[in-house]
């Protein structure tokens, strides 16, 4: 299998409508591992629907606590084990995805017990470890070099983009935050830089089609996210080869598409360019 980037949900935020995308996960295909990374709703279909069977999950990172990126860790595991999963996984995220995953332990331990007796399937809460992110620390899989850089997402302070790297390759997700010119350090030169964007015109009408009773969630936007203009700045500043595009906000609203985007990011730059759309999925070669 060739060295890959799969976008498996490209949707900013939690909240699934009709004919909407799903939120934020990727496969990541590098140097003989398949590393996942986030696992917003519907990340075990978009595992699926790349050929990926889940039994075979080993490594797994969550950029932070927000549920449109960990909502369907769980789940996916627990599916996972159901499809034959026996070998160890490996979860890498911020403080507090171990309450998560004890949480989830119990709230599925009917099911659970159940599956062992009746199944004879191993322990599924002995299969999980967890390793806390510190952007001190590098994490080694195989000949891959991960490295993690705290980014700025308030109220949130454990917020990490992420830098996956061997001799050969190199591919950098921006993880959730806002506009961060020392990202452009931390990609330099990459293959690809997967960074979320927002669309600038397409706000006011989304605000109003949520309806929000006040004006924080415009406010959370505007400080913790980026737009699609300075996304492009990012990948300009760092020499990056390609820049992809996700957790786009929006991302299903039909009075603004592709060339929205387009014409957003070619004011910052001029490379190769992919706008995120659920099951993309980008070579590495």
């Amino acid at each position: 299998m060739t060295d890959f980037v799969a976008l498996l949900g490209t949707k900013g935020g939690p909240a699934i409508r009709p004919y909407s995308t799903m939120p934020t996960s990727h496969l990541l295909r590098l140097s003989g591992q398949t590393i996942v990374v986030d696992c917003g709703l519907g990340v075990s279909r978009g595992i699926a629907d790349q050929g990926f069977d889940l039994k075979h999950l080993s490594h797994i990172f969550i950029s932070h606590l927000h549920s449109d990126h960990y909502l369907e860790l769980g789940p996916m595991l627990h599916t996972a084990w159901t499809a034959g999963l026996k070998a160890p996984v490996t979860v890498y995220g911020p403080k507090g995805i171990d309450a998560y995953w004890q949480g989830f332990l119990q709230s599925m331990k009917a099911d659970i017990d159940l599956r062992i007796a009746d199944e004879g399937r191993p322990d599924l809460g002995e299969l999980l470890a967890i390793e806390v992110i510190d952007p001190d620390q590098t994490i080694t899989i195989g000949d891959i070099a991960v490295s993690a850089m705290r980014t700025i997402h308030p109220p949130l302070v454990d917020c990490y983009a992420l830098s996956f790297k061997t001799a050969a390759r190199h591919v950098v997700f921006s993880g959730d935050t806002a506009f961060l010119p020392p990202l452009a350090d931390f990609a330099r030169g990459a293959d690809l830089l997967i960074h979320e964007a927002m669309l600038v015109a397409a706000l006011d009408a989304l605000m109003a089609r949520i309806g929000n009773a006040d004006d924080r969630l415009m406010t959370h936007l505007l400080r913790s996210h980026t737009t699609a203009e300075d996304a492009g700045r990012i990948a300009q500043m760092a020499g990056v080869k390609a820049l992809a595009i996700n957790h786009l906000v929006p991302s299903d609203d039909p009075a603004f598409g592709p060339q929205d985007w387009d014409d957003a990011i070619r004011q910052t730059w001029q490379g190769p360019f992919h706008l995120g759309r659920d099951g993309l999925r980008i070579p590495l070669d």
